[in-house]
């Protein structure tokens, strides 16, 4: 399976995982120019940038050992950006993280929520 077919997968898991915790997904995959957010959603009066990443049980690196400083600042911008666009969603912001790993045949092995990631 290719990477980007990978983290499509990644990011439907963790969507159906995230709408079971009781987070109402606003948008998958918001792209302008340099940013991108994998997932916007509302996490009680909190609106949330969810960055995915998602990795093979083989995979050397885990999904939260590949979430960079760099890439937090870059979500951080691109929430504030997306917030300017959509004033009618919750003033609270907050970067949240998924991590997910899959076993060889594609299952599910292992889903973890980091909220506030950023802080």
């Amino acid at each position: 399976m290719d990477n980007l077919s990978l983290g499509k997968l990644g990011e439907s898991i963790a969507c159906k995982y995230l709408t079971s915790i009781g987070y109402k997904i606003i948008e998958r995959n918001f792209h302008r120019q340099w940013m991108e957010i994998d997932i916007v959603a509302i996490d009680g009066e909190t609106l949330s940038f969810i960055e995915v990443k998602t990795r093979m049980e083989f995979d050397t690196i885990s999904p939260e050992q590949s979430m960079t400083v760099q890439k937090i600042r870059k979500l951080k911008r691109s929430a504030l950006f997306y917030k300017n666009l959509h004033h009618e969603f919750p003033e609270l912001l907050r970067i949240d993280f998924v991590g997910v790993e899959l076993n060889t045949d594609l299952s599910v092995k292992r889903i973890n929520l980091i909220k506030n990631i950023s802080s």
